[in-house]
């Protein structure tokens, strides 16, 4: 009997090239299985195969739970009738209790084959999939050898791998039997079908296949430290060279185009702009933006913007079709870029300076003259007035000692005022709107303000209205609205 146990994993082992353990494994799970169905379906058993002599126990067991946790008898035990049977048992073990080994020879033969045959399969799979992973192939080449709905399904050696419709580039057409090389985007462990996921129209997929072609990449000279794609359209990658005697520009363009060219036929003729990459983000915005030319910009930190001013005769350009270049160039660098004319330019900054001018006169009580000067001077809110260095204002010509001090401590009176008035709005403002994911005391006691107290207050609220009381950009407005309602749905 044990004998015939020892044959039979060493032979399943050999046939389909997988660790004796994994077979011993599945069929202590298939032993389990059966005596399972001899005494509940809810029950739970464990059965252990020794390694060596075939020989084998089984045991019911309950898992020992709080007694107020307990929901199922026949595998859950609470902690009160666990310790009536051991005095020092814990939650989270278990309460076991010997069973009649169940006769290997008599068990659903086929039900035990078929859960071992499964679980070899499945380890034979994580195995190749695993030799795969090893390899470090983040591009790969396969067959197409069929198309559902689609997406096709790709042979990579010995593995399938899924190319979803929404990663191909769109317009292409694959057909059963097409070469067809991807990018390794993840891995999906938990799908039953191919686990591999590919796509040709991520931009790590241009990033990939320009250091197929270009051997400066691999050899560390040259490296692609940005890329963004419309596929099939257009791209653009941010090169530096890391070796100052290569053009990194020309090195990826080659003899005659020929490299670009090559990356080109196998995006389907998707055009690719090669940008300079620059560690001034100023810089290499320009840069992107090309081929438009860029009179200047403010580069606006917190908001993580810049706004770029170009000619009237370059703003189509540096728009590009249907705000393609812009659209890029932005994704390239991270970077939001507002793109506007010099007429736009001079309208924003003498709105914010109005802004600027209202906010100083009301909030520290001066004329328009003292505002005026400040804003020359460069401050841009009441926090900078109060805590810049005392030295750094003492520097403006228009302003006396006395003149500084006096419009330091005004503006720390206005921010200690509002801080106080925050500090009591916020007393009743509930726990769960202060702790919502991106919520800060200062937006909460502007909410507190027009009556916005607890997170149902704020999913209730429409979003031009949230934009209005908060002051927040509508993107900012709709995901602070979808993060507060998404308790509803859970």
């Amino acid at each position: 009997m044990s004998r015939d146990i020892l044959l039979l994993v060493d032979a399943l082992a050999r046939e389909k090239n997988v660790a004796k353990d994994i077979v011993f494994t599945a069929l202590e799970q298939a032993l389990a299985s059966a005596t399972k169905k001899r005494i509940h379906d809810d029950a739970d058993v464990r059965v252990s195969i020794d390694r060596e002599t075939g020989d084998y126990e089984s045991f019911r067991r309950w898992l020992v739970l709080p007694d107020a946790e307990v929901e199922n008898d026949e595998a859950q035990m609470g902690l009160i009738d666990a310790r009536d049977q051991f005095a020092d048992i814990q939650v989270g073990e278990y309460v076991e209790e010997p069973l009649e080994p169940i006769d290997f020879g008599r068990i659903g033969a086929q039900a035990a084959k078929q859960v071992i045959l499964q679980k070899i399969r499945d380890a034979e799979r994580e195995q190749i999939l695993n030799d795969f992973l090893d390899r470090k192939e983040h591009l790969v080449t396969g067959s197409v050898k069929r198309v559902e709905r689609g997406n096709a399904v790709v042979e990579v050696g010995r593995l399938e791998a899924l190319l979803p419709r929404d990663q191909q580039i769109p317009k292409e057409n694959l057909r059963v039997g097409d070469r067809v090389r991807a990018y390794l985007l993840r891995i999906d462990r938990s799908a039953r079908g191919p686990q591999l996921i590919l796509s040709r129209s991520a931009p790590e997929f241009i990033s990939k296949l320009f250091e197929l072609e270009v051997p400066e990449i691999e050899d560390g000279l040259l490296e692609i430290k940005a890329a963004a794609r419309d596929p099939g359209l257009r791209a653009k990658i941010a090169v530096k060279a890391n070796d100052p005697r290569i053009d990194p520009i020309g090195t990826c363009v080659g003899l005659r185009g020929s490299r670009v060219t090559a990356v080109r036929n196998e995006l389907g003729g998707e055009n690719v702009d090669i940008v300079l990459w620059n560690a001034d983000p100023a810089q290499f915005v320009i840069a992107a933006l090309a081929p438009a030319e860029v009179s200047s910009l403010v580069v606006d930190e917190e908001a993580h913007s810049m706004d770029v001013v170009v000619d009237e005769s370059n703003l189509a350009m540096a728009i590009g079709r249907g705000g393609q270049n812009v659209k890029l160039a932005s994704e390239l660098t991270g970077w939001t870029i507002n793109l506007m004319t010099e007429t736009d330019a001079v309208a924003k900054g003498e709105e914010e300076r109005g802004r600027l001018r209202a906010l100083f006169c009301e909030r520290l009580d001066v004329d328009e003259e003292v505002a005026d000067i400040l804003i020359e001077e460069g401050f841009s809110s009441l926090e900078e007035v109060a805590y810049v260095p005392l030295a750094e204002m003492l520097e403006i010509e228009a302003f006396d000692e006395e003149t500084v001090n006096e419009l330091r401590q005004r503006a720390r009176n206005v921010l200690l005022t509002e801080a106080i008035v925050s500090e009591e709005q916020l007393e009743n403002v509930a726990d769960d709107l202060l702790s919502l994911e991106g919520m800060d005391k200062q937006l909460a006691a502007k909410l507190a303000s027009g009556g916005i107290k607890t997170r149902d207050d704020l999913a209730d609220l429409a979003v031009d209205e949230l934009m209005e009381l908060a002051e927040l950009s509508e993107d900012a407005a709709k995901e602070l609205i979808t993060k507060a309602r998404a308790h509803w749905f859970e």
